[in-house]
């Protein structure tokens, strides 16, 4: 199974070949690979799958998935992936 989460766009930079961008999940944040959605704005929502922004999402729909993730306590498991 796939999952693509939700997060909110912090900064935006050029990294040579690519658009890259931190990405926070609540309260986790992410690099993450913004080359397929080359319109994304600072403080826009993106659906992330396996390090790349795949769409944008309307704020009001990821609030509403952060909040499920977070009560399934998925969030605290990308976390966890940071402290390995």
């Amino acid at each position: 199974m796939c999952l693509g989460v939700p997060g909110r766009v912090i900064d935006q930079r050029d990294d040579g070949a690519l658009p890259m961008g931190t990405v926070d999940f609540g309260g986790v944040r992410r690099e993450v690979c913004l080359a397929y959605v080359p319109e994304v704005a600072i403080g826009q929502y993106v659906i992330v799958h396996v390090g790349f922004a795949i769409s944008i999402v309307a704020e009001k729909e990821a609030a509403r998935a952060l909040a499920l993730l977070s009560e399934l306590e998925l969030l605290e498991e990308l976390d966890g992936e940071r402290a390995r």
